[in-house]
């Protein structure tokens, strides 16, 4: 058999995995400026070290990267204050955690499944 007829079967074989997932409760979060709230996302893939992204996007604005959760570790954006925004992965959720709540927190956040 040529010799590229084994390659395109290998990466057909290669690229049969599972569907990932990512699941964030849909609505608005309300909450009065220098609260805490916890922001649920759920998540399935079939990788066994997977990373999560968490993004936020202000009104009128492209998304931007704030952390990412591995492992056991988190990696935060340099601008992002490790006190006041907290992820790490648990089982099957990512949940993000801010506290002392300003009115420039009012954004939109999402979350991104990469699978490793």
């Amino acid at each position: 058999m040529e010799h590229w007829l084994w390659i395109i079967l290998a990466a057909l074989f290669f690229e049969c995995k599972g569907q990932d997932t990512v699941t964030q409760p849909t609505g608005d979060v309300t909450a009065a400026e220098g609260d805490t709230i916890t922001l649920n996302c759920t998540f399935e893939t079939s990788s066994l070290t997977p990373t999560l992204f968490w993004y936020k996007q202000e009104e009128n604005d492209f998304p931007k990267y704030m952390l990412k959760c591995f492992s056991k570790t988190v990696d935060h954006a340099p601008e992002i204050h490790k006190d006041r925004f907290h992820a790490e992965i648990k089982e099957k959720s990512v949940p993000l955690k801010i506290q002392k709540l300003a009115v420039q927190s009012c954004c939109v956040l999402c979350t991104l499944l990469t699978p490793q």
